[in-house]
């Protein structure tokens, strides 16, 4: 694949996702991941409460207004809602572009203990062809890289980034805009600096292989992680300190191309992830910077519902506070102004 100048469908879309002053919601736990997050709630674990809680989500009043985007899993997408339109159906219509999680999970790899490379290659290309036929605009792929002080090593964010661009190429000749999620985990006691170092040798792995792979930056989104100390480190870091070593990590390691950036979460409080994302728009960059948080919008969506058929409305009340919150600190930047 080019990467010529011309406008292309996927180039609109991408657009779409992250130059609307817009984020994405990632809603696309596994099934795994949401019956333990459920029973946490006190919620039965069940294919149908699963479902009740993504319409909650999607069906908020007003969510495209925040949202360009929501992330899905296989299950959600196949799923209806109780009107009977199925997911991607109904987010299309509700204005916002649907998504699917299309990786298998993280598992060990080989040569490096206790670090993982994130699968889900076998089959790719017969899986996009039918998302796309399902009515996906876009496709997410997470790669998991952690720091300690033997990791990661470079064959791990190599392996990594060599299976993130071959998902990316296999999206965008599918017609699904990749979003390339390689994530630098906060989890332990690393300095700010040491995330900044770990998380710019990381990016530059991907990007070297999404280029040597064809992948057209302006039909891609990166989902990147802040740079942040660990969240056992002593010393943490102010929201000002964040944006600067994060843009300043962007600008060593991403192409100028490149559609948008959205960050994830990764863990922070909800009003964390806020503050550091509105600290990211006052500094002048050449992408669009925005939110692809899961956690830090969904958990107390969950918190308010319970799964009480009652508490529907106060699910999404907690839902689009915060939705609405990261999308106000993108609308007060000048971002409208570098992307057109």
């Amino acid at each position: 694949m080019t990467t010529s100048t011309v406008t292309t469908p996927l180039h609109a879309t991408a657009r779409e996702l992250v130059g609307t002053g817009r984020g994405i919601l990632a809603a696309d736990e596994s099934i795994s991941t949401m019956s333990k997050r459920l029973e946490g709630a006190g919620v039965a674990p069940t294919g149908t409460n699963r479902r009740d809680y993504r319409e909650l989500l999607v069906t908020t009043p007003g969510l495209a207004d925040g949202a360009s985007g929501v992330i899905l899993c296989d299950e959600t997408l196949r799923q209806s809602l109780t009107d009977g339109r199925p997911f991607p159906v109904a987010c299309a219509e509700l204005g916002i572009l649907p998504g699917i999680k299309v990786d298998t999970g993280a598992k060990p790899l080989a040569g490096a203990p206790d670090e993982t490379v994130t699968e889900g290659l076998d089959g790719l290309d017969d899986r996009l062809a039918e998302y796309a036929e399902m009515g996906a605009r876009f496709a997410k792929w997470r790669a998991v890289l952690t720091i300690s002080g033997t990791t990661p090593t470079r064959w791990a964010q190599a392996a990594n980034a060599h299976a993130l661009a071959r998902y990316a190429r296999s999206c965008q000749e599918a017609g699904l805009v990749p979003v390339v999620e390689p994530e630098v985990l906060m989890d332990g006691a690393h300095s700010l600096s040491e995330c900044a170092s770990i998380t710019e040798s990381t990016l530059l792995s991907v990007t070297r292989a999404l280029t040597a792979a064809g992948v057209d930056p302006a039909g891609m989104v990166l989902k990147p992680n802040m740079v942040l100390p660990g969240a056992e480190c002593p010393q943490q870091s102010s929201p000002a300190q964040v944006a600067r070593a994060t843009v300043e990590v962007l600008r060593c390691a991403v192409s100028p191309r490149l559609a948008g950036v959205a960050f994830l979460s990764g863990g922070q409080s909800p009003e964390t992830a806020t503050a550091n994302l509105a600290a990211l728009q006052e500094l002048d960059v050449s992408w669009p910077l925005t939110f692809s948080f899961g956690r830090a919008l969904v958990s107390p969506a969950l918190e308010a519902w319970g799964g009480d058929p009652d508490h529907v409305a106060d699910g999404q009340a907690a839902l689009a506070h915060h939705v609405d919150a990261n999308a106000a600190v993108l609308r007060d930047d000048r971002s409208s102004e570098r992307t057109g």
